[in-house]
């Protein structure tokens, strides 16, 4: 959201990523998928793409799985890592998704998305 909906901002991660850390919370990850590690197309724009890459050195964040399939993207589904690691952890899920479809999976990660999911707003970059 940090982009307006219109170009995926690393810098948005980044943001977020300081304002926890400044607070104290040092276990933090960050999970994208692996294509966003990709030229960005003009229809798929990305700024800043070298955060990320800044990030994964830290161990900050974590590119998940996706792989070329006959000219097509196939990825994986990353709610699910994020919502299994969140709860193995007793974390907390920072995101705008309501992960609907996985309070229905698993009656204990039904309590926890309910409990443990933060939503935010960008207004610039706060």
């Amino acid at each position: 959201s940090h982009g307006n909906k219109e170009v995926f901002s690393c810098r948005g991660i980044l943001l977020a990523v300081q304002w926890f850390w400044d607070r104290g919370h040092k276990d933090i990850t960050v999970f994208v998928p692996s294509w966003r590690k990709e030229q960005p197309r003009p229809d798929v724009l990305i700024t800043d793409q070298h955060i990320l890459r800044d990030l994964e050195k830290k161990k900050i964040l974590v590119f998940t799985p996706s792989r070329r399939v006959g000219g097509k993207r196939v990825v994986c589904y990353d709610d699910r890592f994020i919502v299994k690691l969140a709860h193995e952890s007793d974390g907390v899920v920072v995101s705008n998704d309501t992960y609907r479809d996985l309070q229905n999976e698993r009656p204990e990660w039904k309590k926890f998305i309910e409990e443990r999911l933060l939503m935010y707003s960008f207004v610039n970059d706060k």
